[in-house]
């Protein structure tokens, strides 16, 4: 056994009397393929050294579990935890029968004492670990992200598309209408002053639809009403259908009145639907182009907040990087959660990286939703202070407690619960703030008010670019 321990990097410099003290203090177990060793979030009392077998390192993330390592014959794991006397950030399974040797912390101590390379392949380690699982992580939680904002905005996209989809039907059929009845028009109208009528009436039409009338509901409803009862006094047919219409439109019992006086009791059905579907014809081009117009606004939101096909630094407007985050974050913004504005006017544009300073707005805000529990007011605001730009982010959340307040920019600090959060949205807002544009980044919270303030530099330093 203290042949095969000798193989172990990490033991390969202890004495004889010293390997055997430490394998004297230490125990060895067998393990079956498939079964936990560590659950992430227990208490980290041990470190394993793999003898023989084969063990997989997972970390939950949201609902899935990422894998960040696999451990063979002649590695540990175990050291961050016993460490920092801190609970087991990953789990650790079987992936086919493993033999183990347990270190329990006193062992741990003597083999730090007896050894002078372990504490230094010990550190090595850690640091490499970490490297590769905040550089992992932070790559799934850039994907899991996108994810999130793809199926927002795929939700957001789908209304308007949905929108014009339902109008270009209703609009092949509404065209096909206005045709046939613009046909029989021609057969009814041989009077110059009638043709003439009927153009004005088109004109007017447009011009309503370029400029609509400025009716609340309640008076389009009575007039609705009161239209519906001229068109049953005048036979007109179909009065259900044509009240509503002409009244959102504006069309008032006067002009009605007056149609009446210059068409004859057989033209003047024919006229009043015609006028109908025209303005039905008008108005679902409208609501074409105003479906088309919300899918642009969004698309070029998305473009703007991911700066494609831009340099890495760009001359940002931070006003317009926190409304095209609110775009992007649009879906999750529940109608218990309203938005304060106060963006002072003279905020000059600031050299950044763009996107990246996009991902710090997104990561605080969204902490920010999640806070409230989709109820609550998220303030945003800006200021200029001398050469700098500051920005401040405040919800009405439960707060974050003192005690954890210096940790919140920790890697893997979370105050989520355990596969809800990986503790690295803030760090990175972090270190793009703070060592990408040489800014600051702060928090104050209490009971009913968690302030982020981020102050970034309006000329970002040579070295940088």
């Amino acid at each position: 056994m203290l042949d095969e321990l000798r193989q172990v990097p990490l033991l390969a410099d202890l004495t004889e009397e010293d390997l055997e003290r430490l394998y004297g203090m230490a125990e060895t177990v067998s393990i079956p393929a498939g079964q936990l060793v560590l659950q992430e979030g227990d208490p980290g009392d041990s470190l394993y050294v793999v003898l023989d077998g084969e063990l997989e390192v997972t970390k939950r993330h949201g609902e899935q579990e990422v894998l960040l390592a696999v451990y063979k014959a002649g590695q540990f794991f175990g050291e961050m935890a016993l460490l920092e006397q801190a609970p087991r950030s990953a789990s650790v399974r079987t992936l086919r029968e493993s033999r183990l040797l347990l270190i329990s912390q006193v062992a741990f101590q003597t083999l730090l004492s007896c050894s002078p390379s372990a504490p230094f392949k010990i550190l090595r380690t850690v640091t490499s670990r970490l490297r590769s699982t905040e550089s992992m992580l932070i790559q799934n939680e850039k994907m899991a992200a996108l994810g999130t904002l793809a199926a927002g905005l795929a939700h957001e996209l789908n209304n308007p598309a949905a929108a014009i989809r339902r109008s270009a039907a209703q609009l092949r059929d509404t065209l096909a209408e206005r045709e046939r009845l613009a046909a029989e028009l021609i057969t009814l109208t041989n009077d110059p002053h009638q043709k003439e009528m009927l153009g004005s009436l088109q004109a007017e039409t447009m011009d309503r639809v370029a400029t609509p009338p400025p009716y609340d509901p309640l008076t389009i409803s009575e007039r609705e009403d009161q239209l519906q009862e001229w068109l049953e006094d005048h036979r007109v047919g179909q009065e259900w259908e044509l009240a509503p219409v002409l009244a959102s439109f504006g069309w008032t019992r006067d002009e009605l009145e007056q149609l009446d006086e210059r068409f004859s009791p057989i033209q003047l059905p024919v006229v009043l639907r015609w006028l109908a579907a025209n303005s039905s014809v008008y108005d679902l081009l409208e609501e074409v182009r105003k479906s088309a117009e919300a899918m642009s606004e969004i698309v070029k939101a998305v473009k703007t907040y991911s700066y494609l096909d831009r340099a890495p630094i760009q001359e940002v407007d931070v006003r317009e990087s926190l409304e095209n985050t609110l775009v992007l974050l649009r879906p999750k913004i529940k109608a218990g959660v309203s938005i304060k504005r106060d963006y002072a006017d003279d905020v000059p544009r600031i050299e950044a990286y763009g996107s990246e300073l996009n991902q710090v707005w997104t990561n605080i805000i969204d902490n920010a939703i999640d806070a409230m529990e989709a109820q609550g007011e998220l303030a945003l605001r800006t200021r200029a202070r001398n050469s700098e730009v500051i920005v401040e982010i405040v919800d009405n959340g439960a707060g974050i407690p003192s005690e954890l307040q210096p940790r919140i920019f920790e890697p893997f600090f979370t105050t989520k619960a355990p596969g809800v959060g990986t503790g690295l949205g803030l760090h990175i807002a972090y270190n793009i703030v703070v060592h990408k544009h040489q800014g600051q980044i702060k928090v104050e919270s209490r009971p009913g008010e968690t302030r982020f303030q981020v102050v970034l530099p309006v000329r970002l330093a040579r070295s940088t670019s």
